[in-house]
């Protein structure tokens, strides 16, 4: 099976078998090891990607569904010069991470939470993250992160 899409701004032509997930092409065929695999059940949200500016599992979707979307991977949120987004800035001024495996996800359904719920509070970006699980942090720097990097990006 070929798939066309747009991944990072740029258009890819991926063949690969019926069931390969959007996570394995990522990974695998374009090299994107931004995008992690955790749990491979869509429960810890290591995988997060954009498609079509909404925040997914990747794990949880197969690439013949992804045929002709937007995908932004966490390597494609930073500007072209390296500058980092203000969500990926947040995380790093609030030590919103530790080991950083499940930075990525994090940081990719951040940005989606601030796109659709501006004004979270705390106790709602914890409810908005109940799908992204971190085993370091406790979250607390995490949801710092998140309310620090809501109002960046409002700036």
């Amino acid at each position: 099976m070929k798939v066309q899409m747009q991944v990072n701004g740029k258009s890819v032509n991926i063949e690969a078998p019926e069931n390969t997930l959007l996570v394995q092409a990522l990974r695998e065929h374009l090299k994107l090891t931004g995008t992690h695999v955790g749990c491979d059940t869509a429960q810890c949200g290591a995988c997060t990607v954009h498609v079509n500016g909404r925040a997914v599992k990747s794990c949880n979707m197969l690439l013949a569904q992804a045929q002709g979307s937007e995908v932004t991977t966490i390597e494609g949120m930073a500007q072209a010069d390296g500058t980092m987004h203000p969500m990926q800035a947040s995380f790093k001024e609030c030590h919103g991470l530790q080991c950083g495996f499940c930075t990525p996800g994090m940081v990719m359904s951040a940005v989606d939470i601030c796109k659709n719920y501006p004004n979270a509070s705390a106790i709602e970006i914890r409810e908005l993250l109940e799908g992204n699980l971190c085993r370091c942090t406790g979250y607390q720097n995490i949801v710092k992160a998140v309310q620090h990097g809501a109002a960046a990006m409002k700036a």
